[in-house]
């Protein structure tokens, strides 16, 4: 199992609207193969930041099933004009 990171930070004020579309846009990623679970956490020191945690089985999963399917495109449209900066995107695997 891979562990996408994702730390998003949304442009001040714009926490609420942000929120209500991460919800909406749950069903695209979920939809797609591999996916397992997503988790999205607000920092409790910066309010306008949060981290996303999604579990794939595979880091193609995320690069190729997600990234280049026409639903990443409405992920894309539906979240990505929230973030500034753009998201810093890491994947982990367990070793322990």
């Amino acid at each position: 199992m891979i562990l996408e990171v994702a730390i998003l930070q949304v442009k001040q004020g714009e926490e609420n609207d942000f929120e209500r579309d991460f919800k909406e846009a749950g069903q695209y990623i979920s939809s797609i193969q591999g996916y397992h679970n997503h988790t999205l956490k607000k920092c409790l020191e910066v309010e306008n930041k949060y981290i996303l945690l999604v579990n794939w089985e595979t880091l193609e999963n995320h690069t190729v099933d997600f990234r280049q399917s026409d639903v990443y495109q409405q992920w894309k449209a539906k979240l990505h004009h929230y973030y500034d900066p753009f998201p810093t995107v890491e994947h982990y695997e367990t070793i322990l």
